[in-house]
C-alpha cells in the first residue's frame, strides 16, 4: 500500500494526464475520467493555479482557512493520500516542503494563459486561436464554473479579463478579414459574457455594419445605450458612437477605432 511519501512516484514518466480547470473541472489519464473527492480536486485546482511549488502551510491555509493549523494539515495529509491512490503515475511531487503538480500533468489553463499573453503583447491571434469555432472552445468559458472559493474567485477574474481581451482582438481579426459569420459569433459570446463591456457592442455594430445592416446596427447602439443608461448612469464612448457616424460618408470604422473597413452603405 501507498503512503502519503508515495505521491511523487512515477513523476519522471512521461504520460497522457490532463487536468482542465477551464469551465469545469476534469481529470483524465488516458483519456479516462478520473473521479476524485471534492477536497482533492480543489488540491489539484490550486496547484494548477499557483503553478509553482508552494509550502504546505500556505496550500492547507488556503484551502482550510477556518481551519486550526494542525486539523488543515490533517485534511491536505489526506486530500493527498487520495490523489496517491489515482492510477497511473503520481500527480503531485514534493519539493522540499513544497508540492507542486507532477511535470506530466497537462493543464489546459496554462496552455491559454501563453496564448493570451502573446494576445496581450502583439495585438495578434495566435494562428491556433484564429476562428471563432477554436477561439470559443477555448476562451468561451470562466475558470472553475460554480466553485466560489476565494482564491478560485480572484483567479477567475483575471482570467477573464485576458480572456475577454483575447477575443476582442480575435473577433477583430476576423472582422478585418470579412469573415463576419465568425467574428458575429465572436461578438455574441462577448456581449452574453459582460453586457456592460463595450468592446463586444462595438464588434456587433461594425459586424451589422460591413453586411450593410444599418438600421440593426442602430438598433444595438441604441439598446445598449439604454442599458448603460440604466446600470450606470453614463452612455456609450464616443469610439462607439464615432462608428455609425461613419455611415454618413460611407467609410465605417474598425471597432477599435481604425477607419479601415469600408462599407457601401445604400
Amino acid at each position: 500500500m501507498r503512503t502519503v511519501l508515495d505521491v511523487t512516484a512515477g513523476a519522471g514518466l512521461e504520460a497522457p494526464v490532463a487536468l482542465d480547470v477551464v469551465r469545469d473541472f476534469e481529470l483524465r489519464y488516458l483519456d479516462e475520467p478520473v473521479e476524485l473527492p471534492a477536497t482533492s480536486q480543489r488540491l489539484l485546482a490550486l496547484l494548477a493555479l499557483l503553478a509553482r511549488p508552494t509550502p504546505r502551510s500556505l496550500v492547507s491555509a488556503t484551502l482550510w482557512p477556518d481551519a486550526d493549523e494542525q486539523h488543515a494539515g490533517a485534511s491536505l495529509r489526506s486530500a493527498l493520500w487520495r490523489i496517491a491512490a489515482v492510477p497511473g503515475p503520481g500527480l503531485v511531487r514534493t519539493c522540499g516542503t513544497g508540492l507542486a503538480l507532477a511535470a506530466h500533468v497537462v493543464v489546459d489553463l496554462h496552455g491559454l494563459l501563453r496564448d493570451t499573453q502573446l494576445v496581450l503583447a502583439t495585438r495578434q491571434p495566435p494562428a491556433g486561436l484564429l476562428g471563432a469555432g477554436e477561439a470559443l472552445r477555448r476562451l468561451g468559458g470562466d475558470l472553475l464554473t460554480g466553485w466560489y472559493d476565494e482564491w478560485v474567485v480572484e483567479e477567475r477574474d483575471r482570467f477573464r479579463q485576458l480572456r475577454l481581451y483575447s477575443l476582442d482582438v480575435i473577433g477583430t481579426a476576423l472582422l478585418d478579414q470579412r469573415r463576419t459569420g465568425e467574428a458575429l459569433q465572436v461578438a455574441l459570446a462577448l456581449v452574453e459574457a459582460d453586457p456592460l463591456r463595450e468592446s463586444g457592442h462595438r464588434l456587433l455594430l461594425s459586424v451589422h455594419l460591413q453586411e450593410g445592416n444599418v438600421a440593426e446596427a442602430v438598433r444595438q447602439h441604441d439598446r445598449y445605450a439604454r442599458l448603460l443608461d440604466h446600470e450606470l448612469g453614463v452612455q456609450p464612448s464616443a469610439l462607439m458612437t464615432a462608428l455609425l457616424r461613419g455611415c454618413r460618408t460611407g467609410a465605417v470604422a474598425a471597432p477599435g477605432g481604425r477607419r479601415d473597413v469600408a462599407v457601401t452603405v445604400g
